[in-house]
């Protein structure tokens, strides 16, 4: 490894470097990576549930859980651990990621002491299985309509469990069809013949031996287009009777007399603090896509580096893929737009360990700061993941077709991240929801187009908050030229100016559209579905420009000139080649001239040829052990 690449990964690796070092020193792929053969279902599934107990004894599972339980009280830490699993095997990331994450994650978050004391030591050395089950047949991301129902018996002291239709099935269960042996499950609190809205409460599945429980139905999901080593599941209840202590009751709880009681006294906000503490679950999914991206760019770029197809006229030696133009295109700003997501899920992650580490509950703003960011890098990484991997898949031709080079398995096993955690174009929703109820915060009842006309832009920075090097942003942007300006497309204030104008604009008349139409049309439902467009238009420039910030960031934290010259190149590329890609709507709104538009196409190109000779150092500097590569794609044949 160069000096240049060790710089370079250094950057990338970020706050938990020293979590990523020593994973790709104690998760060797012999253990924790895929299979060398073809296996059947089960026996992946096996192979897979075996995976799980050796990787509760390295101690990196303990990281999420607090020191009182046995955990070592490092949030951030375990989740960047599990990011590293995605370079092994995601059936292993996706199956760790369900016990430790999920179902663990359930009990910490929204269980109190007894529950802690009780079920904690078992989640954390894996003695205890478990699955989440909240997504229904029914209903995936509408939340708040589960049918499941968990109803209080006051004869009993109990609550009973269950299923009153198909639709109310908890389906896609990961753990449920072999291993779990206890369920999260999320159901409509019931007691003295009121509802309280979607509460979780612990329901074993299965004894000792593996049998299905009195009441439990356990049904098998069967083959899948991916992920073959995680056994998902579906599940049935038919009045299954649990203790009521086995209520999960952080944020809601039931005496001897089924008397409800809550900290937290709105339904509606009770319910998405209790969903918010479950955010880590989606910031794991953001970090795996993007340990699959950079697995498939690094045999990508390897193999177009050393591949070789058609000869130049009156040349002898045929060219290098990666020195045509068309591959650079393909495979160049995909490197650039890993490396700007890589950087922000750091920052993500970072901010996700200050909010949940701190001992104290989280200020309503900045609990919504975190789930919105955790959306909205979601969508973005998980999208990008799929866009790439495909076109990975079609730079290495037939030998990205076949198996033993993973482009496909990496292809297929990826491919549910973007629906999985949260659909992508649902969570694109939520976080322009949180911009417009930012904005409404702002301004108040104020007409939208009179805020827009008097005062709007000289608030921007309420509107549009900045989350990384604020100040140098600030300053890039007060001295960006303008549309013409001779400094050109490759100036950072340019660049940080055109992304933030984009969102402001987008925002502005989000709300205007909405104001205006909300005055004369009754229907609120219609009124947003009909600028859902808008509304995902938004979203998507938000977690652009968010992202470009951290990148900037970045940079400027980067004591290595050389390494911050290169990262300097590769967030232009970055940069540009999302601005390229949106410059239709910049041209319709008057933000680049004709012009300056076939400039940003010039120096997209300009940038793929000037980080070509930089393409092999750029993937190595993800760290990748070469033994999690492991395939024909990395030898040049002789």
């Amino acid at each position: 490894m160069t000096d240049l690449t060790t710089a370079l990964r250094t950057v990338l690796d970020g706050r938990w470097a020293s979590v990523k070092d020593e994973a790709r020193a104690e998760l060797d792929v012999a253990r924790f990576g895929p299979p060398d053969r073809e296996l059947g279902t089960e026996a992946y599934r096996a192979r897979v549930a075996e995976q799980v107990h050796l990787l509760a004894r390295t101690g990196h599972p303990a990281r999420g859980f607090s020191i009182e339980v046995g955990g070592s009280g490092d949030l951030g830490g375990s989740v960047t651990a599990f990011e590293m699993l995605g370079h092994a095997d995601l059936s292993l990331m996706v199956k760790a990621g369900v016990h430790w994450g999920l179902f663990g994650g359930a009990v910490a978050n929204l269980g109190t002491a007894r529950h802690h004391a009780t079920y904690l030591p078992g989640i954390i050395d894996a003695s205890l299985p478990g699955c989440f089950a909240m997504t229904e047949t029914g209903h995936g991301s509408d939340v708040q309509a589960l049918g499941t129902t968990a109803t209080y018996d006051p004869q009993t002291d109990e609550i009973v469990v269950h299923t009153p239709d198909l639709r109310s099935r908890k389906d896609y269960i990961g753990g449920a069809a072999r291993d779990g042996r206890m369920a999260a499950v999320f159901a409509q609190l019931v007691s003295g013949g009121r509802f309280h809205g979607v509460h979780c409460v612990l329901v074993p599945i299965r004894d000792e031996a593996g049998n299905a429980m009195p009441g439990v139905t356990i049904g098998d999901c069967g083959a899948k287009a991916g992920l073959p080593g995680v056994d998902n599941g579906r599940l049935s209840f038919h009045q299954v009777r649990v203790p009521r202590a086995n209520l999960l009751n952080r944020y809601g709880d039931l005496d001897g007399q089924g008397r409800y009681s809550s900290p937290i006294d709105n339904p509606t906000r009770r319910f998405f603090t209790m969903l918010g503490t479950l955010v880590r679950g989606r910031i794991s999914v953001a970090g795996g896509a993007g340990a699959a991206t950079r697995t498939a760019l690094t045999l990508a770029v390897t193999y177009a580096g050393h591949r070789r197809q058609f000869a130049p006229p009156g040349a002898a030696q045929e060219v290098l893929l990666l020195d045509y133009r068309t591959h650079q295109r393909r495979l160049l700003p995909a490197v650039a737009t890993t490396y700007a997501l890589q950087l922000a899920q750091n920052e993500l992650v970072g901010l996700m360990h200050d909010v949940q580490s701190s001992g104290e509950a989280a200020d309503e703003h900045g609990q919504r700061e975190l789930e919105a960011r955790a959306a909205g890098v979601k969508a973005v990484a998980t999208g990008h993941a799929t866009a790439t991997i495909q076109a990975c898949r079609e730079a290495c031709g037939g030998a990205g077709y076949l198996a033993v080079n993973r482009l496909p398995a990496l292809k297929a096993d990826s491919d549910v991240f973007t629906t999985f955690e949260g659909d992508n174009t649902v969570l694109l929703q939520l976080v322009a929801k949180g911009l417009l109820t930012d904005y409404r915060t702002t301004f108040g009842d104020l007409d939208t187009l009179g805020t827009v006309r008097f005062g709007a832009r000289q608030l921007a920075g309420a509107v549009i908050e900045r989350t990384a090097a604020r100040g140098l942003v600030q300053r890039l942007v007060a001295t960006a030229p303008g549309r013409d300006s001779e400094k050109g497309p490759g100036d950072r204030g340019w660049q940080l100016a055109l992304f933030e104008d984009r969102e402001r604009h987008l925002l502005e008349t989000l709300a205007l559209r909405l104001r205006k139409a909300g005055r004369s049309e009754p229907d609120a439902f219609a009124v947003f579905n009909d600028a859902q467009d808008h509304v995902v238009t938004l979203a998507r420039a938000h977690v652009e420009r968010l992202v470009l910030e951290a990148f900037v960031a970045a940079i400027a934290s980067c004591e290595d000139q050389a390494a911050a010259s290169l990262l300097g190149s590769v967030c232009d590329l970055y940069a540009l080649s999302t601005i390229e890609s949106a410059k239709g709507w910049y041209l319709e709104h008057g933000r680049i001239t004709p012009a300056r538009s076939k400039q940003v196409t010039a120096a997209v190109n300009d940038l793929c040829a000037a980080l070509r000779p930089h393409a092999q150092d750029l993937v190595d500097a993800f760290g990748i052990p070469r033994a999690w590569l492991g395939t024909e794609l990395l030898e040049e044949p002789a």
